[in-house]
């Protein structure tokens, strides 16, 4: 079968081979979760900082490790959000947005992986923990932090791999 003879199977069949699509990357460890963007983009950035020269080279964190999603070999924290739009999932484990406390460093960098709407990335953000701190905004429903990833964000932003528009 062919990627472009997609159109050739019935809904049934289509979703059927999604089932066995994501039984398969589980099985290669692309990805680990139910959260099929979220471990797409962990496993793209992760890749791309073992295979980028300059850059550290990350190996996933434990599974069940909050807040970060990969640690680098000298001991930085990562913490991995992937993105189809412009905001990014929440972030708890953080004071809510009407307390006074400092809040205790979660990660060293968070890496912001941008998704086209055909799931192929378009950049690699990364932000320092002080960036974070700075841009954060306070998502109501949630009771949690997210990042909007608004042209200010971009421009400060180290940009890993692509380019941003």
């Amino acid at each position: 079968m062919k990627i472009n003879e997609l159109d050739k199977f019935n809904n049934s069949e289509l979703i059927t081979l999604y089932g066995e699509l994501v039984s398969e990357l589980k099985n290669r460890k692309i990805i680990r979760t139910k959260n099929v963007v979220g471990d797409l983009g962990e496993r793209f950035a992760i890749d791309h900082f073992s295979k980028t020269n300059g850059l550290e080279n990350l190996i996933d964190a434990p599974t069940s490790t909050k807040s970060i999603d990969a640690v680098s070999n000298s001991g930085k924290k990562y913490a991995i959000k992937s993105v189809t739009g412009n905001l990014t999932g929440v972030f708890y484990g953080l004071p809510h947005k009407d307390s006074d406390e400092e809040p205790e460093q979660l990660f060293d960098y968070l890496l912001i992986v941008i998704f086209n709407d055909s799931y192929k990335v378009n950049a690699i953000l990364e932000l320092t923990w002080q960036q974070f701190l700075k841009h954060k905004k306070w998502h109501s429903r949630m009771e949690a932090w997210n990042i909007s990833i608004n042209k200010q964000v971009k421009s400060e932003s180290n940009i890993i791999y692509g380019i941003i528009s």
